[in-house]
């Protein structure tokens, strides 16, 4: 079996297929269409081949599908006909649960992805939980607006990494997880990370991917073998 892995951002889609190294990537924003995205995708995939396909959404997604439309691309998601436009067997997810389930080493982890937005899910025990806390009440507005991109663009970087440390403490404080990792292009920004966290890999979103496809048997031993060589770096 081989798995095309699409991560769709609010700034670029990025992609890998099983037995490369290099991803690939598109510019995307607030024009891109499904449509766009998937006539895109294969153009970037060319000279791979793949007979599956898993997706990274940024929204929520239930049953492989899309339930409401992304805050930061074009419109069209929901209801869109992905295994017809790809040709081929897809599975879904949000794209902070792709990103956390890449990451899972076990227990009770907690996932919080600081890129345009805020992407966040849970892994307890092995089940993977997406969540959409981002557009939950914080201070005068919700939380993404004060850490995702337009939190870091009108606070400036001092102030966004205060509010992201807040952040963190006030949702570690209510779900108790057991590991926190903090993935998205801009936790690289936190100079020091809160107590307990750690930082997420650009390959996370990846693995999630590859994993979406493995059988639950399969998930628990590479998780398992993950574990034994210890955190990656």
């Amino acid at each position: 079996m081989k798995v095309l892995v699409i991560d769709v951002g609010g700034t670029h889609v990025k992609i890998l297929a099983t037995g490369h190294t290099r991803r690939r990537e598109l510019a995307s924003g607030a024009g891109l269409t499904p449509a766009d995205m998937v006539a895109g995708v294969m153009r970037l995939a060319a000279g791979w081949a793949f007979d599956r396909v898993a997706i990274g959404y940024p929204g929520a997604v239930r049953d492989n599908r899309p339930v409401a439309e992304p805050h930061n691309l074009a419109p069209g998601w929901v209801g869109f006909d992905y295994p017809k436009a790809f040709g081929r067997p897809v599975r879904m997810v949000n794209d902070a649960a792709m990103q956390a389930l890449g990451a899972y080493r076990g227990g009770r982890m907690l996932f919080l992805g600081f890129g345009t937005g805020l992407g966040s899910a849970m892994m307890v025990d092995h089940v993977l939980a997406p969540m959409e806390l981002a557009h939950l009440p914080y201070r005068t507005a919700t939380f993404e607006d004060y850490v995702g991109l337009r939190g870091l663009r009108k606070y400036g970087r001092k102030k966004w990494r205060a509010h992201a440390a807040d952040v963190v403490e006030r949702l570690v404080r209510a779900l108790l997880p057991d590991d926190v990792v903090l993935g998205g292009g801009n936790a690289r920004l936190l100079r020091k990370l809160p107590p307990n966290c750690r930082l997420g890999s650009n390959a996370d979103a990846f693995a999630g991917g590859f994993r979406l496809w493995q059988s639950a048997t399969v998930r628990r031993r590479s998780m398992a073998a993950l574990r034994h060589k210890g955190p990656r770096t």
